[in-house]
């Protein structure tokens, strides 16, 4: 696409968002849209503000062939300090609506863990105290199958509403689904999930809640929550740990610039302060290699890298 014909895709995009009332905000600092707060600046960022808007506005980046990437809440995610091309879409209020019908909740893609568990409690229902505390949407969890604390999405998904990039929507069973650790069958394919239906039990309110206070606790006293970061920097290998492996390999507290491997966790890369998106990589990258060498194990990245360059 020429440079002429993608700014003229990016104003009808902004235009329409603006008619359904989403905010636009053009060369949006990603930074202050992720939980790493790394990322450089992006062409148009919009905040969705419900599901008319997803059904709208992705078929019509789409259409335009505008690049674009959604966000959600930015929990899992690495972006590239120097910024990246195209339309970011992020999770707005309009598009968190939780609902009940006896032990089954819907809830939308855009509503985050910490208010569906809450509400959960509210309504005694029991099932999603282990994700109490884990960042972002939970678009995003279905996506990547999130789970901590031996409980994982799957266990308590019945279905999901999700949207092709044409803006057709399927509705899929739990055994459609293809989950397994930290994979979905959104992980490979094109579609966005708009909503889920969620099956809990009836539960104590009380232990309920102390159950989830107890979790949280434990979260604090383990994890560098002080510090920004995307969560588990790497994903459970097969017969290990890898914050086992990383601590073996003597790698707590190494560092490049301010992106450091948290002496609290090993399993989490922090920002101390003002990390960059190329220091992080060069971080991970040493870690991986020194672990690989050291253990023969091969680590993964958990979160997404976001970046507009071939790595």
């Amino acid at each position: 696409m020429n440079g002429g014909a993608q700014v003229s895709g990016l104003e009808e995009i902004s235009a329409a968002a603006e008619a359904l009332g989403c905010r636009a905000e053009v060369g949006a600092e990603l930074k202050n849209y992720t939980t790493f707060k790394i990322g450089g600046r992006c062409d148009l960022l919009i905040e969705l503000r419900g599901e008319e808007s997803f059904l709208k506005l992705i078929p019509l980046a789409e259409k335009l062939g505008v690049p674009y990437r959604i966000f959600g809440k930015g929990s899992n995610l690495i972006v590239d300090s120097d910024g990246i091309s195209g339309v970011v879409f992020v999770s707005g209020k309009g598009f968190s609506d939780i609902s009940r019908n006896g032990e089954v909740l819907t809830c939308s893609a855009g509503a985050t863990l910490a208010s569906l568990c809450s509400y959960a409690m509210e309504n005694s229902l029991s099932g999603l105290e282990f994700a109490y505390g884990i960042p972002g949407t939970l678009g995003g969890a279905v996506f990547m199958n999130a789970g901590a604390y031996g409980g994982e999405l799957k266990d308590v998904v019945v279905s999901v509403r999700a949207m092709d990039r044409s803006g057709n929507i399927k509705e899929y069973a739990a055994d459609e689904l293809d989950f397994s650790y930290r994979h979905s069958r959104f992980s490979e394919s094109v579609e966005i999930v708009l909503s889920a239906d969620i099956r809990l039990t009836n539960g104590d309110k009380d232990k309920i809640k102390a159950d989830m206070e107890a979790i949280l606790e434990k979260r604090r006293s383990k994890q560098p929550l002080e510090y920004p970061s995307a969560g588990s920097t790497f994903k459970r290998p097969e017969g290990s740990y890898a914050s086992l492996l990383i601590e073996q390999c003597g790698l707590k507290g190494v560092h490049v610039g301010d992106a450091e491997v948290s002496t609290k966790h090993s399993g989490f890369i922090i920002n101390k302060g003002n990390a960059n998106f190329s220091q992080l990589m060069e971080l991970i990258q040493t870690v991986k290699d020194t672990v690989k060498e050291k253990t023969g194990y091969v680590l993964e990245c958990e979160p997404l890298i976001i970046t507009d360059k071939k790595l």
